[in-house]
């Protein structure tokens, strides 16, 4: 069953594509405000997003922007701004179609359809073409709690004290997902002044240190609205 995350703060719109789209066999999950948008983006795991622009915690295009920075799932935008500008910037930032409100419930299921075609046609392309040396390496990480080394791919890395105790606690639960208050308080007792902005500075240190490409990290991974987690 094809999953839809609708992002829509007006009742009686959000509604009337909830009803529908539910009808014609999607799973339709709705959140009134970016912010929860974000947050059920993980748990629902959608295959599709359908994003209002007026939306009262977030400006224009800012979320389609955020969230396409944490996503591939193709994102049409549902609009009454109907504006060229609006729509060359919300393509600009990464939408993959654009709806002015008011339209046809028949063209925005066709709309999805379509989208969700090529994006299937597009990653088999990818699968076929993609060569061994394309996919991900393996970390090849080695950690010694004894002598408070980190050796990646070989080579030993130097690290503060806490950025090691930030990275032990990884290690040692992969794909476990550990909230930002979880990993200040594992740090706390060797940093006298630790909060959010803090893991994150270490969390970006260490990205620098063990990835391949930090930009795009393959094992230490963010989980939107939440922390972080460790993939081997």
């Amino acid at each position: 069953m094809v999953k839809v995350l609708l992002i829509e703060d007006d009742d009686i719109i959000g509604e009337m594509i909830c009803m529908y789209l539910s009808e014609e066999g999607f799973e339709v999950l709705r959140t009134h405000n970016g912010q929860d948008g974000v947050s059920a983006l993980n748990e629902f795991e959608p295959h599709l997003i359908l994003l209002d622009l007026m939306l009262p915690d977030f400006e224009g295009t800012n979320l389609c922007n955020t969230l396409r920075k944490v996503t591939e799932v193709p994102i049409i935008i549902i609009s009454s701004n109907a504006k060229v500008s609006e729509k060359i910037e919300a393509f600009t930032v990464g939408a993959d179609d654009y709806l002015c409100k008011p339209f046809s419930m028949h063209e925005l299921k066709a709309r999805i359809l379509a989208i969700l075609r090529r994006a299937k046609q597009s990653a088999a392309e990818e699968f076929v073409n993609a060569s061994p040396s394309s996919a991900p390496q393996p970390i090849n990480l080695n950690i010694n709690l004894e002598t408070r080394m980190l050796f990646v791919r070989g080579e030993s890395i130097e690290m503060t004290f806490s950025e090691f105790e930030l990275m032990r606690l990884l290690y040692e639960h992969p794909q476990r997902v550990f909230r930002r208050e979880e990993l200040i308080n594992a740090l706390r007792g060797y940093e006298s002044y630790i909060n959010d902005r803090a893991i994150d500075v270490h969390i970006t240190n260490l990205r620098k240190k063990i990835e391949v490409n930090p930009k795009e990290p393959q094992h230490i991974k963010t989980v939107w609205g939440v922390g972080y987690k460790f993939v081997v």
